[in-house]
């Protein structure tokens, strides 16, 4: 029996075994392992911005292949003990907290987007699109992540041929596609607004107006599409 075990020890020493140190991955044969023939890195390595470094002799590199080339700065035998993994640290960060949206009054969004900040001269705020260089959505201050908007309960669309009562000297915007000019009732007539009737599509990058078939795929381009259509100004959207 003793000759059996003697065989079985003498073909493990004869066996070519991996190291499981890290920066060394030689291979060897258990009888040729001394103390010095092992170099490694008994530190873990570290990863930040870019750079690669371990933190047992401060070496580091930005290349991945250069990083795995420093040759480790302490030696010892070969083993197949893998390292063991390094525990979390109790001052590593938490999970950031999601950005608070904070809203605002009506009467303060207005006074913010009615400001003189050249939106009277930009078409996108004139005909009622959304402008990001003047303007962000009404009443509510942006910190990160837009909130989702409630559902808004339909209204019936009010009827333009209906007459509404209105002082004829008083400032109204017109509200005619294309057109968003200020106009008073008293100087309105059948040739006064030049707005596009059809309704603006959009469509696989393309923006159009439905009344006059003219196609854009720049938008502002599509903003500056000549109105096809006379009539009168409305304060009435439709």
């Amino acid at each position: 029996m003793s000759s059996v075990a003697d065989a079985l020890n003498a073909g493990l020493e004869e066996k070519e075994l991996a190291c499981q140190r890290v920066g060394c991955d030689a291979r060897y044969i258990e009888a040729k392992n001394t103390p010095n023939c092992c170099r490694y890195h008994p530190g873990a390595p570290l990863f930040h911005d870019g750079s690669k470094e371990w933190s047992c002799c401060n070496q580091k590199s930005h290349d991945f292949s250069l990083f795995l080339a420093i040759k480790g700065c302490a030696v010892g035998e070969h083993t197949q003990e893998k390292p063991q993994k390094p525990a979390p640290s109790p001052n590593a960060p938490s999970a950031p907290q999601a950005t608070k949206v904070t809203s605002t009054s009506a009467s303060d969004a207005d006074s913010v987007s009615t400001s003189n900040n050249g939106t009277a001269d930009c078409p996108r705020c004139r005909q009622g699109f959304f402008c990001s260089d003047h303007q962000g959505p009404k009443g509510v201050k942006v910190a990160g992540v837009m909130p989702q908007k409630a559902p808004v309960p339909k209204t019936p669309a009010a009827d333009k041929s209906a007459p509404v009562e209105v002082d004829p000297h008083t400032e109204q915007t017109c509200k005619n596609k294309a057109c968003g000019v200020k106009f008073k009732e008293v100087d309105n007539h059948d040739e006064a607004c030049s707005f596009h009737p059809g309704p603006a599509i959009f469509h696989e990058r393309k923006k159009g107006w439905g009344c006059c078939d003219v196609h854009s795929h720049d938008f502002d381009e599509f903003l500056r599409i000549a109105p096809c259509t006379k009539g009168r100004h409305s304060a009435i959207e439709t």
